[in-house]
């Protein structure tokens, strides 16, 4: 089993805020693929990245997903979407293997 998290920043790079839709509809794209879906909104986790000698600030969502393997093709891509999308350098998404207790 792997849970796959996605550090989702709320705004762009120049601070503007994303439409409210971002959120459902990944959240609908990622349940329907893997039934289920669980983001942290209550109190949005601040990021701190060092870049070129400057720190940002991002608040972002933590959204994860639990599956039974890892499509490094497939969260690639929807990486790379998700960058396009949300106009970011980088969107982080790490995946852990779990055992289910």
């Amino acid at each position: 089993m792997v849970l796959t998290q996605i550090l989702l920043p709320l705004t762009d790079n120049a601070g503007r805020p994303f439409d409210d839709a971002v959120l459902p509809r990944l959240q609908a794209e990622l349940t329907g693929r893997f039934g289920g879906f669980t983001a942290y909104t209550r109190a949005p986790a601040e990021g701190v990245w060092a870049h070129d000698g400057r720190k940002t600030r991002d608040e972002i969502v933590v959204v994860e997903i639990m599956a039974e393997d890892m499509d490094e093709a497939w969260w690639g891509q929807l990486r790379a979407r998700l960058e396009r999308e949300l106009r970011q350098e980088r969107i982080v998404i790490r995946c852990h293997p779990i055992t289910l207790l």
